[in-house]
């Protein structure tokens, strides 16, 4: 990847080297965030990375994992007690100039088969998308604002446009009235962070490979109009680089696109990260498709998550 470019931007008029960018990433104990924050620790003299965990025992696998010092990594709970988040978020935050928010809430088997489709039940046993893809994630960009953080970046998911798509369905509860609709709770916090006056960019990727990265061309877009392509996937590795590249290209800032690749070259491929985007032009997601929860369906979705009955 074409980065040794960004060190000399981000140099001083003296012709001296800038202090390294203090970038918080979240979701650091995850896969995709795991290699954001990986990456970041490998570019020393352009990053200097703060790994947030949720609890103990995953800052010390992200520790292992890395390699990092016990100072680069953070133990905070975005599904803790608000007041008590935003006080732990500020002191997590401070110094830094922007954040990376790879947290997710997480389908996984509940148990049992589906009747109706005949497939494993799927569910979100660790915390349901309004808690952690909207309120989650509100709070971390309240954290961020509330920090001086200038840049926001949200690694979030394709197909948040079509209210239908089968990820909406998965984790459903009292009777299918409540629960679930992942990428319309993403929706939301994305369209909160544009609409929160700091520099966003924000990232739908495609579905997530787990094979090296670099070996695929990049492939963009706006509002899901790669669904209808045969490659829908991209390397997460790929995903970390495109997260972590929006920090160093003023190109990705204030932009909502989508991200798939093409098939394996078999080889190496170089991506000019600074001209990925200009194919689209001037083009970003439309949140005026599809579908975004309203007031009266974040009180009713509360509601039915506390009494499912």
């Amino acid at each position: 990847p074409r980065w040794g470019l960004c060190l000399a931007a981000l140099a001083s008029a003296g012709g001296a080297a800038a202090a390294p960018m203090r970038v918080v990433v979240t979701g650091a104990g995850g896969n995709t965030g795991g290699h954001v924050f990986r990456k970041m620790l490998a570019r020393p003299e352009l990053l200097d990375p703060i790994g947030i965990a949720r609890t103990a025992a995953s800052k010390e696998a992200l520790m292992s994992s890395s390699g990092c010092r016990d100072e680069q990594v953070a133990v905070l709970d975005v599904a803790s007690v608000p007041g008590l988040y935003m006080d732990a978020a500020i002191a997590a935050f401070a110094g830094a100039a922007a954040l990376i928010i790879c947290t997710s809430a997480k389908v996984k088997p509940t148990g049992g088969t589906d009747e109706a489709t005949g497939r494993p039940k799927m569910g979100f046993p660790d915390g349901q998308p309004y808690n952690v893809d909207w309120l989650g994630q509100r709070r971390q960009i309240d954290g961020a604002k509330a920090s001086g953080l200038r840049h926001v970046v949200i690694c979030s998911s394709m197909g948040g446009t079509d209210p239908a798509n089968m990820l909406n369905t998965f984790g459903k509860v009292a009777g299918g009235r409540g629960g679930g609709n992942i990428l319309l709770w993403k929706r939301k916090a994305e369209k909160y962070l544009i609409e929160s006056g700091m520099k966003y960019t924000i990232v739908h990727p495609g579905g997530l490979l787990n094979e090296p990265g670099g070996m695929r061309p990049l492939v963009v877009g706006v509002d899901d109009q790669l669904m209808a392509s045969v490659n829908r996937a991209v390397p997460r590795e790929d995903v970390a680089e495109v997260l972590v590249q929006s920090l160093l290209n003023k190109s990705f800032e204030n932009r909502s696109f989508d991200l798939v690749s093409a098939p394996s070259a078999g080889v190496a491929v170089e991506t000019n990260f600074a001209a990925l985007l200009g194919e689209l032009g001037d083009a970003s997601c439309d949140y005026g498709l599809g579908e975004i929860p309203d007031e009266a369906a974040d009180i009713k979705e509360a509601d039915l998550l506390m009494y499912p009955e």
